[in-house]
Order: C-alpha cells, then sequence, then structure tokens
C-alpha cells in the first residue's frame, strides 16, 4: 500500500480497511503504518487533535508512505487547505447534505479559480521540489475526497452527490444517518435500505463507496451492498478490546 496508489484504489474499488485515528499522537501512525490496515483517517471531527498535532502525524505517514485521509470538523477552505498542505491523502467531509454543498467542497479541495490556494512550499508539494505544472498534476493524482451521507436530507439526494465531479467517492455514515431517522441503534430495515440506495449511486457514477463498522463480520454483512471501504472503529476501540481480552482471561485463572 503507498500513498501514490490510494486514489486509484477508491475509483477501482478495491476492498480496503482502515480506521479513526483519535488519539493525537503520531506514534499511533508509526504502528499502524506496520500493520496489515490500507489507510488511516485522523477524527479531527471528534477527537482533540490541533493543527500542531494534525501537522505532526501527517508528516510521520508521509515519512513512511502511509496513506492518511483527513475528517474534517466542516469543509471551511482554510481547514482543508491546511490538512492537504500538510500531507493528507485526501479529505472526509461531514454533512454534506446536497449536490450544491458537494460542488463546494469539490472546489475548495481541488485547484483552479475559487478553488484551493496554491503553494508551492508546503510538504504535500514538497517544499519547493516540484514546479508547478507538477504539483498540479499530482493533485489531480493524487487527492481524493469523499462526502459524507449522515442525514435524510443527504440521502434523498445521494444520486446527485455522487455525481458531482470533483468527489471521488461517498461516505455513509450510519449512527448519525440512524438517529436523523429516528432510530436508536443500526439495526433498522431503513439504514439497510439506505446503505443499498447509496452504493447503488455510487457505482452508477463510478464513485468510492465507504462506510463506518465495529468489525470485520459487519463489513462482510454490508459489503453485499456494494461498500468496499470499512472504517472499522477505531485505535482506542482497538485499545480497549484487546485490554478488556487478556484482562478477563487473567481474571479467570482459578489458583
Amino acid at each position: 500500500m503507498s500513498i501514490a496508489n490510494f486514489k486509484s484504489r477508491v475509483a477501482s474499488g478495491d476492498m480496503m480497511a482502515g480506521t479513526f485515528m483519535k488519539t493525537p499522537a503520531y506514534e499511533v501512525i508509526e504502528v499502524l503504518a506496520g500493520s496489515e490496515l490500507d489507510f488511516v483517517c485522523i477524527d479531527m471531527e471528534h477527537s482533540p487533535f490541533d493543527r500542531a498535532r494534525t501537522d505532526a502525524c501527517l508528516a510521520v505517514a508521509r515519512a513512511l508512505d502511509f496513506p492518511v485521509l483527513v475528517r474534517v470538523t466542516h469543509f471551511a477552505p482554510q481547514t482543508v487547505l491546511q490538512v492537504l498542505d500538510m500531507g493528507a491523502v485526501g479529505i472526509v467531509a461531514p454533512h454534506i447534505t446536497s449536490a450544491d454543498m458537494a460542488r463546494q467542497l469539490a472546489k475548495v479541495s481541488h485547484f483552479g479559480d475559487g478553488g484551493r490556494g496554491f503553494a508551492g512550499a508546503t510538504r504535500w508539494a514538497g517544499y519547493g521540489k516540484h514546479n508547478m505544472a507538477q504539483v498540479l498534476e499530482k493533485s489531480h493524482r493524487e487527492t481524493v475526497v469523499f462526502a459524507q451521507i449522515e442525514e435524510v436530507e443527504a440521502l434523498e439526494c445521494v444520486e446527485e452527490i455522487a455525481a458531482v465531479d470533483g468527489i471521488d467517492g461517498v461516505f455513509l455514515g450510519p449512527s448519525d444517518l440512524s438517529v436523523s431517522m429516528g432510530k436508536t441503534d443500526t439495526n433498522s430495515d431503513e439504514l439497510l435500505a439506505a446503505l443499498d440506495r447509496t452504493g447503488k449511486a455510487a457505482k452508477a457514477n463510478g464513485k468510492g463507496y465507504a462506510t463506518f463498522v465495529p468489525n470485520a463480520a459487519k463489513a462482510a454483512d454490508w459489503a453485499q451492498f456494494g461498500a468496499h471501504m470499512f472504517f472499522i472503529g477505531s485505535e482506542q476501540g482497538w485499545m480497549k478490546a484487546g485490554a478488556n481480552a487478556d484482562a478477563k482471561g487473567i481474571h479467570a485463572i482459578k489458583t
């Protein structure tokens, strides 16, 4: 797995495993980069990542050639610009509820008139190593943009969102969408129908399709809807699960 081929793998529908990173420490990136995961997504929306700690994590990810996405708190141009300049392979933007919002997200994530601000002296651009044409080509070849579908309003126009140029994939957020539907869990028939509809929209437009799952068993179940990128829990969840499993084993020892 490398940064250079990540976007092509999204487009081709490769089966990929990743996780949300909640702990703002570059050592976590070092550990996960040596795992069998295909990517990690720094979660700025629900975790205490500030600019400095995000920058440190992305510096290590770039050095290790490990694809790291960033879920931003919102897709304000300055936030998107900063994490892409730091070295993120792409953006995951929450609460995209219309095609117009998706078009604005795509605009601020890519270079062009009114889009991402250009600078050649950034980590992502090689600190001046490449000329303007090379940097622009790198963006076209590498940067990926995911729009999150997590409200009923978004589901109702998911086909239009998936059709937006510059959006590489859609991410169905099962928890937020279930809450939006008035549910108290992620086991409803309505959610399954939403997964299916979103998968068909992604496939019809040649876009990647990601979702969040608690484990590989749920991923195997939901793959039938076309999802191929699975954000599996978080490193915090794995730490707790591993700790609990061994602690229970110790507590069960009879002397």
